[in-house]
């Protein structure tokens, strides 16, 4: 493995946040660290001729413009790996591990990281629909540009997760747990937050707000007042308050 790189695709190294807290007020929010990724300046090449396989271990590997279509690699860790520009239509990823590593310019219809963990991850300017990571567990993972539609985390845990600058189309966040969790500069339409738990998840950043499915859970959520504004149908019906004006 070649020396270490301190810069990741053309944005430049994700420096590790402190964690510190975003102030409003005499309010505090804590909020996600972010990954820093340090590749190898000569990575391995995946061969043209290879397959993925289960439970393998790929350290300090590159796939470029790879089309993984059907893979099967269930259990497979990915150390040190940078995936660019590859096709990952049905890829089956169930239980694998993803760490230090980048995604970028990835697209595929229904890959499957089911039980998969994610930790110290960068994935930028990807184009996936029904992607499946129900169960998963995300850690410091920064999902930059792109666009996700119907994204299932169901049972998901998230911790130190940034969505920065993408489109979140009816994502699934059924009985997941989100914690230091922000989203900056987003759209994000019909979220389904069913059965979640959130602590200091930061939505003030949120372009364009559609909520969907499970209100009732934004407690441990953090808004600005103009979205406090834009929800409060939504709450009051929640509560049973009927708004009518007077005479």
């Amino acid at each position: 493995m070649g020396g270490m790189a301190s810069g990741v695709g053309s944005h430049g190294a994700s420096g590790v946040g402190s964690g510190r807290d975003r102030r409003s007020g005499s309010d505090a929010v804590r909020g996600p660290q972010r990954p820093r990724l340090a590749l190898p300046e000569e990575p391995e090449v995946f061969a043209e001729t290879a397959r993925l396989a289960a439970e393998e271990d790929y350290d300090g590997v590159e796939f470029v413009s790879r089309d993984l279509s059907g893979a099967r690699a269930p259990g497979a860790t990915f150390l040190d790996c940078a995936l660019r520009g590859c096709v990952l239509d049905g890829a089956v990823l169930k239980g694998a591990r993803l760490l230090d590593s980048l995604l970028a310019e990835v697209r595929g219809v229904g890959v499957d990281l089911l039980d998969a963990e994610l930790r110290d991850v960068e994935i930028s300017d990807a184009r996936l629909g029904g992607a499946q990571c129900g169960g998963a567990s995300l850690t410091r993972v920064l999902v930059r540009g792109g666009k996700i539609d119907y994204l299932n985390l169901r049972q998901a845990r998230l911790v130190d997760v940034v969505f920065e600058g993408c489109v979140l189309v009816e994502p699934d966040f059924g009985g997941a747990r989100l914690e230091r969790v922000s989203f900056d500069d987003c759209e994000l339409r019909g979220p389904d937050l069913t059965g979640a738990t959130l602590r200091d998840v930061d939505l003030r950043g949120v372009s364009a707000f559609e909520p969907g499915r499970g209100v009732d859970r934004l407690a441990g959520a953090v808004i600005s007042p103009g979205q406090l504004v834009e929800l409060a149908p939504l709450l009051a019906a929640q509560l049973g308050v009927r708004v009518l004006p007077r005479g």
